[in-house]
């Protein structure tokens, strides 16, 4: 199980992309609205593509509302 950091930037028109942070965290451009968890499905998605690991096993456990969330990959 590995704990990751993240800053996401919604309405990016960088995005999706994943930007590592010389302290480890991550910073995550996705190009979904923060209204309705849109943001949130989007980051989890990316997450999931740039770990090559299913959808399925990238849970957000904190930050839910806020720009800097806690995601948890088993």
């Amino acid at each position: 199980m590995t704990i990751v950091r993240a800053t996401i930037k919604p309405n990016s028109r960088k995005g999706p992309l994943v930007e590592t942070a010389a302290d480890g965290t991550l910073t995550l451009y996705v190009r979904a609205p923060a209204t309705e968890g849109k943001a949130n499905k989007a980051a989890i998605e990316l997450l999931a593509d740039h770990f090559g690991v299913p959808k399925s096993t990238v849970h957000l456990t904190a930050g839910a509302t806020s720009r800097f969330k806690r995601f948890e990959i088993d």
